[in-house]
């Protein structure tokens, strides 16, 4: 049994091409080109391994391109329990525009997951995860499978005791929270987008934000996290709420910061710190995975300086 799983149900070979200026309907020169093996659970499967905690990824994975994810794995000595299955596992673009600094993201569709394979990695999940262990459930689904999977998944893990970390979004995410206290997650990342779809409103002041993750925290979701990008990320749990804002960051690459302050919060979540260090934690894995192309952290001293270096407000 692991202490951290992570389930990357639809991974993906991130191919990141980097732009003087992204102008639409216009022919580009490259400056720059780099692929990665990912995916949401992937990426934070990487960070948790760069900052020594041992953990187990599974999911579903193709074998026809399955060399940079087998590299992958094993440079980080990541234990490999994927379920592997005939075809490629999917390609996604990410246009990166070095003039404004942001992302254009074209994600392809992925492998054809049948119900067998879902059952096939179920019963790799009932082998890895029991009580105590922090299971991550990370990123969208293949699209032969129903919304529901991930309630499904978190009403089996959490009656053996796990505890649940949730990233997803959309149908997926709404599923998950409509499926009843049972299935509840122990955390979930909402950003401000998701959070705003699951209240149904616009949450563009400060408390409106505060006052929708209190909500989703009482609704039996011990701990809300809402990433905010630039501006940071909103705590609530049961001894409060609290704003962590990040230090000034040279930015390489933002793919994958989501997923490494994913991998920021379950560190801290396996080592128990109070909600002041576990933000801090978590700002620090995302303030260090900017430097990086990658799902690559820095040495363990760097993220701690970074820790340091981050504020903490508490709310309300």
């Amino acid at each position: 049994m692991s202490a951290v799983v992570t389930v990357t149900l639809n991974p993906a070979i991130d191919q990141t091409v980097t732009l003087d200026a992204l102008k639409p309907g216009g022919v580009h020169r490259a400056r720059a080109v780099w692929a990665d093996a990912g995916g949401k659970g992937v990426n934070v499967a990487c960070c948790l391994a760069d900052w020594g905690l041992p953990v187990v990824a599974t999911g579903v994975l193709g074998q026809g391109n399955a060399a940079p994810f087998e590299q992958l794995l094993a440079a980080k000595g990541i234990d490999d329990r994927f379920v592997w299955i005939p075809g490629e596992t999917r390609t996604n673009l990410k246009i990166l525009d070095a003039a404004t600094g942001e992302t254009t993201d074209v994600n392809l569709p992925g492998l054809d997951v049948g119900a067998s394979t879902f059952e096939t990695v179920r019963a790799v999940l009932g082998d890895l995860a029991g009580d105590g262990c922090l299971v991550v459930l990370a990123g969208s689904l293949p699209r032969a499978l129903p919304p529901d999977v991930y309630a499904r998944l978190g009403r089996e893990l959490k009656a053996r005791g796990a505890r649940v970390v949730l990233d997803a979004s959309g149908p997926p995410l709404a599923a998950a929270l409509a499926a009843g206290p049972e299935a509840l997650p122990y955390a979930i990342k909402p950003n401000r987008h998701e959070l705003e779809e699951w209240a149904g409103r616009s949450l563009t002041d400060p408390s409106q934000l505060l006052e929708a993750a209190q909500r989703l925290q009482g609704s039996g979701i011990p701990l809300v996290v809402v990433s905010l990008g630039a501006e940071g990320a909103l705590f609530v749990a049961a001894e409060g709420a609290l704003r962590a804002l990040p230090p000034p960051t040279r930015v390489s690459s933002t793919v994958g910061a989501g997923d490494a302050l994913v991998a920021g919060l379950v560190a801290g979540l396996h080592d128990g710190l109070a909600l002041p260090d576990l933000a801090r934690r978590a700002l620090a894995f995302a303030a260090g995975k900017l430097s990086r192309t990658g799902a690559n952290l820095p040495g363990r001293d760097a993220v701690e300086a970074l820790a340091r270096d981050i504020r903490v407000e508490w709310q309300g």
